[in-house]
């Protein structure tokens, strides 16, 4: 018997999650998609609770020779998150953390300028915010994207996801407000082994769905109509 195939692609992984998070729909929730696979799957999320849609960008530092493992991350509005307890073990010098940030900061800077352009960050404060993420394996990039956004202080932060390891989902029930999974797996092994389309999601893709949700939130084009 072969793997249970979950999604189809990100868009429909969205659309199943969405349904798991209706319970939001009246907190006017603001939802944030991780560019760039966590976008088209915040574009259903978004469409379904008739909230606005926008993009939370995050890079992982790499400890050196082993870029999986994160020794921190930078994230939008200049925000610098430290894996102290991964410095201390590895004796990774400030200095090295520190470069690391200045090149990772860059692509920040150039992914903001893709996806948003000359839009400032939304402000968080007294909003429901859904981190929204194609799933969670490791879970570094997400934690450190809460890590980042708890510091603009949002009235309650979500965790959401289609897939994801059970134990890590438990874990963001406690760094974020809730977590709210819509599958968990057992063992996951990977997260696109879930999907039955995993193609990796570009740049102009993540820009044509905040152009269309930014149109169907005005009224300028029905749900779903790709923007002229």
């Amino acid at each position: 018997m072969g793997k249970r195939v979950y999604f189809d692609d990100r868009r429909d992984a969205g659309r199943q999650l969405a349904l798991k998070l209706s319970a939001y729909a009246g907190a006017r929730p603001l939802v944030l998609g991780l560019p760039r696979g966590g976008v088209p799957v915040a574009y259903e999320v978004a469409r379904a609770l008739s909230a606005p849609l926008d993009v939370f960008v995050v890079r992982k530092l790499g400890v050196p020779d082993n870029e999986e493992l994160a020794m921190g991350a930078v994230a939008s509005g200049g925000a610098l998150v430290v894996n102290d307890e991964v410095v201390e073990r590895f004796g990774i010098p400030a200095e090295v953390v520190a470069r690391a940030a200045e090149v990772e900061r860059g692509e920040v800077e150039r992914r903001e300028r893709a996806f948003r352009g000359g839009r400032p960050m939304p402000d968080l404060r007294r909003r429901t915010v859904l981190l929204v993420d194609d799933g969670l394996a490791t879970g570094a990039t997400m934690r450190a994207a809460v890590s980042a956004l708890r510091k603009m202080k949002p009235a309650r932060l979500v965790v959401a996801v289609p897939i994801s390891d059970p134990d890590v989902c438990d874990e963001f029930r406690h760094l974020a407000d809730d977590a709210v999974c819509a599958v968990t797996p057992e063992p996951l092994f990977s997260v696109g082994l879930w999907y039955r389309d995993f193609t990796q999601t570009g740049d102009d893709e993540v820009r044509e769905l905040l152009a269309r949700a930014a149109l169907e939130r005005e009224g300028a084009v029905p749900p779903g109509a790709t923007p002229s």
